[in-house]
């Protein structure tokens, strides 16, 4: 098989799943902004920009309730890889979801609204830790402007339609450790971030191997790359590997949110640790249904700016 026959690979899929399906609730963890290049919806269909194992892939989900079908459609080398992988990525491998004991009235409450939402398992590693890293103690508004800037100048133009609708596929590894350090200034990320990017980018194989460990084990091999930490393995974790027990300890925000929505006034990371304790093993699934709750903390006080990374002069 060519490369260019590869490269236009189409494939369809109609998955029928045994539970409600929510793909925007599912994976709205997945899209980086609002401005996300990656992701696009448009003719009633979700539509993403994919960097897979085999290749780029523009991969169009439409769901038809009614029928309880859910129609995924891709293009691209890694086509028949992505559709396979389609209903771990829609929560078909999140095992507690069923048997979940909400414990809190404001959980349950979300939890009974968002029937089709479940924990995400892509199988991607590099796609969630690498914005991660980016989005490493800078404002969200810096983090997400900061990582369109890089998928707009170093990724591609994904696959077959996606392509024509203006999508990109995020740099690969190898585009990413060439990347030359004024581009990532440019771009607004510091070099911290940047060089722990290109040393995640150096241990790609090895971090595409994290799905077949346990959580707890894969938290402790991505915590062992200098430069990520409690907080980025966390956000990839929930992400990429579907660990319901991923808590972002360490944002700026959570913390504070969770301990508001469950007992009325903010708590940092060491009361969070105590507060979340009777869901163990399940944290992660908390700090979602919340989040899908809108249950945030009233702000007071305005709002971090964000900080240049560029020489001054």
């Amino acid at each position: 098989m060519t490369a260019e026959t590869l490269r236009c690979a189409h494939v369809r899929r109609v998955w029928r799943p045994e539970f409600p399906v929510d793909v925007t609730a599912t994976w709205g963890v997945l899209r980086r902004g609002a401005g996300d290049p990656a992701w696009r919806v448009a003719g009633g269909a979700l539509w993403r920009g994919m960097a897979t194992p085999l290749g780029p892939v523009t991969l169009r989900t439409i769901t038809r309730p009614g029928e309880g079908v859910v129609l995924g459609e891709a293009w691209g080398p890694g086509a028949g890889w992505t559709l396979d992988r389609l209903p771990e990525m829609l929560g078909e491998a999140d095992e507690g979801a069923a048997t979940f004991e909400p414990g809190h009235p404001l959980v349950a409450e979300s939890r009974r609204r968002h029937p089709g939402w479940r924990v995400p398992r892509t199988g991607l590693v590099l796609e969630s830790l690498v914005p991660a890293v980016v989005e490493q103690k800078v404002t969200g508004q810096e983090a997400f402007s900061g990582w369109r800037r890089i998928v707009r100048r170093f990724g591609e133009p994904a696959p077959g339609p996606g392509g024509a609708l203006g999508v990109r596929v995020p740099p690969s590894a190898e585009t990413l450790r060439q990347i030359p350090s004024w581009e990532w200034l440019r771009a607004g990320v510091s070099p911290q971030r940047s060089d722990t990017v290109v040393r995640v980018a150096a241990l790609a194989d090895r971090l595409e191997e994290l799905p077949a460990l346990d959580h707890a084990a894969a938290r402790r091999r991505l915590v062992s790359i200098p430069g990520v930490g409690v907080w980025t393995a966390a956000e990839t974790a929930h992400r990429a590997l579907g660990d319901p027990d991923a808590v972002s300890f360490g944002d700026y925000h959570v913390a504070a949110n969770i301990g508001w929505a469950l007992t009325g006034h903010p708590v940092g990371d060491e009361a969070l640790v105590e507060l979340l304790r009777p869901w163990a093993g399940q944290r992660y699934r908390v700090q979602r249904y919340l989040e899908l709750a809108g249950a945030m903390r009233p702000r007071r006080g305005p709002r971090m700016a964000p900080r240049g990374h560029l020489p001054v002069g």
